[in-house]
C-alpha cells in the first residue's frame, strides 16, 4: 500500500482529521495505492480481548474469534472488505465457513459496521438481522435493541416471534427500529442516536469505499447536497 495513503488512512482512524476532511480529500486518498486493504486490528483503545486474551494493532480478526471490549473501549478492525468498530463494554463473536465471514453475533453492547456485497447475518437478543452489502448500526439489549440501516437494505426478524419482520431499504439513516423482546409491537420506529457519518466515512474509507449516500454534490459539514 502507498506509504502516504497508509499515513492517511492512520491518522482518519485515530480521528486526528475525521471532523475537517472534506469527501474529495477522502476520494483522493482512496484513489492513492494498491488495492490492498490491510486486515485485521486498526486501532484499539482501553481494555480490548481476541479470543480473552489482550489485542493488539494489527491482530487478525476472522471467523470463530471473540472481540471483547471494556468500558470506554474501542475496536476498530476489518476483515476482507468489511470494516467494524465496536464501542465500548461489547462482546461480538463472529462465525463462518473458511474464511467467509456469514454471521455476526453482537450479544453486548456497539457496534457500526459497513459491508461488502454478499449475505451474511447480524444477531442481536432481540432479533436477526439479513444484510446484503450494506452499513449498520446496532445497540444490544436483552428488552429494547436498535438497528439503524445507515444505507442499504436489511430483513429484520423477531427473535421472540419470526413470524414478525420488516424489510428495510433506506438511502441515509432513514428507518431506524427498536426491536423488543417482547409486548405487542416488536418492531418500531426509532430516532437516529450515537452514531455519525464521520465514521461511516472512515470506515469505509479503510475499505476503499464512499458511504453509500455519498455523491460529488455532498457537502459533509452541512449534511446537504
Amino acid at each position: 500500500m502507498n506509504s502516504s495513503r497508509r499515513n492517511f488512512l492512520n491518522k482518519f482512524a485515530a480521528g486526528s482529521v475525521l471532523a475537517a476532511a472534506a469527501p474529495f480529500l477522502i476520494r483522493q486518498a482512496l484513489a492513492m495505492g494498491d488495492r490492498h486493504y490491510t486486515q485485521g486490528i486498526h486501532k484499539l483503545e482501553g481494555q480490548v480481548l481476541l479470543n480473552n486474551k489482550p489485542a493488539k494493532q494489527g491482530d487478525l480478526v476472522k471467523p470463530g474469534d471473540k472481540v471483547t471490549t471494556g468500558a470506554n473501549s474501542l475496536a476498530i478492525f476489518v476483515m476482507e472488505r468489511d470494516a467494524y468498530m465496536l464501542r465500548g463494554n461489547s462482546q461480538l463473536e463472529i462465525s463462518g465457513v473458511g474464511a467467509a465471514v456469514k454471521t455476526i453475533n453482537l450479544i453486548a453492547g456497539k457496534l457500526l459496521s459497513v459491508f461488502d456485497k454478499g449475505e451474511k447475518r447480524i444477531i442481536v437478543p432481540t432479533a436477526t438481522i439479513g444484510i446484503r452489502g450494506t452499513a449498520i448500526y446496532a445497540e444490544a439489549d436483552p428488552v429494547r435493541s436498535y438497528l439503524c440501516t445507515c444505507y442499504g437494505t436489511v430483513n429484520i426478524q423477531s427473535n421472540s416471534n419470526p413470524a414478525v419482520q420488516e424489510t428495510v431499504v433506506t438511502k441515509k439513516h432513514d428507518a431506524p427500529r427498536y426491536i423488543y423482546a417482547s409486548g405487542e409491537t416488536l418492531i418500531a420506529k426509532a430516532p437516529v442516536i450515537n452514531h455519525t457519518d464521520d465514521e461511516l466515512f472512515m470506515l469505509e474509507a479503510l475499505v476503499g469505499r464512499m458511504p453509500g449516500f455519498f455523491s460529488p454534490t455532498y457537502n459533509k459539514d452541512t449534511n446537504s447536497y
